[in-house]
């Protein structure tokens, strides 16, 4: 990709923490952010609001912390970030082990205010701050034979009680195509509302994809490695009838248990309705990466 994000946002247009959200009106998703002059194309105007900074760090799902909405809030604090180390391997020119500092070294930091749609059929606005994955690994050297990019969530067992209980196959591992790796969507977030990132949303760098479900956005990341072939994923390694590996957002293809057609905005309250769902969460400038794909079979 030859082009940069574009961010028309300013501070202005996102409620600081611990204030009322500002009733601004901000198009939903790129449309408001205007990525390389294709601003508009994610779909009509609407009338969004990023969540307050307590509704995205008391609903979360992290199960290295617990299977509940609220159990990272309530358990994360014991994630131990200090010296946090983060691998890159594989298929790379400069492989190494780098304190999480040296390996942003230099790199732009910037807002994305993006949608975040769960595969649970809720969803909610947050406004990240991150750095293009790319970068990351333009950094890194990306051999011609990398077609994948494998990620690994930190394990601590002592620190963690989801994992202690085996709640799933730790460590989490999640991938991506190199493609959606290097668009310019794809982030490495380390922070929210202008905060070092909370523990319970991933702390201290994690990865946000915003045109797929919220499950492919690992937290926590430890190693990010260059392969040929697709990685393991874990949810579609535990149910790959119901979580596919690419994951991208679809209101035509339901999860085998519940409609994908719509979803429920967090902090919309008790008698809120239900809002359609975007193809791609409205994010139609990655469509071109699917266009040769059967969005059903491959979901």
């Amino acid at each position: 990709m030859a082009y940069r994000w574009t961010n028309d946002l300013t501070r202005a247009d996102v409620t600081p923490r611990g204030l009322f959200l500002n009733r601004r009106q901000i198009m939903a998703g790129a449309g408001a952010l205007g990525l390389g002059g294709l601003a508009g194309r994610a779909g009509a105007q609407e009338a969004l609001e990023p969540n307050s900074f307590e509704e995205i760090t008391t609903y979360n799902n992290f199960y290295e912390f617990g299977t509940g909405k609220a159990d990272p809030a309530k358990n994360a604090e014991a994630l131990d970030t200090t010296g946090w180390q983060v691998t890159v391997d594989g298929l790379v020119d400069n492989p190494g082990t780098f304190p999480l500092a040296e390996l942003l070294d230099g790199l732009a930091v910037e807002e994305r205010i993006y949608r975040l749609r769960c595969v649970e059929a809720w969803s909610m606005v947050v406004p990240w701050q991150g750095i293009e994955l790319k970068d990351i690994l333009d950094r890194a050297g990306v051999r011609s034979n990398a077609r994948y990019v494998a990620f690994e969530t930190a394990v601590q067992p002592e620190n963690m009680p989801g994992v202690r209980r085996g709640v799933l196959d730790f460590p989490y591992v999640e991938g991506l195509r190199l493609d959606e790796a290097m668009h310019p969507l794809t982030i490495m977030a380390t922070g929210l509302y202008d905060e070092p990132m909370p523990k319970q949303n991933g702390a201290p760098i994690r990865l946000v994809v915003p045109w797929k479900y919220g499950f492919k956005s690992i937290k926590s990341i430890v190693r990010i490695s260059l392969v040929e072939e697709p990685p393991v994923t874990t949810w579609n390694a535990l149910a790959p009838a119901e979580y596919g590996f690419y994951a991208n957002v679809n209101p035509t293809v339901d999860h085998p248990r519940w409609s994908q057609a719509t979803e429920r905005r967090i902090g919309g309250g008790l008698f809120s309705s239900r809002q359609d769902t975007l193809m791609y969460n409205g994010y139609d400038e990655v469509a071109s990466l699917y266009e040769d794909m059967n969005l059903k079979a491959q979901f």
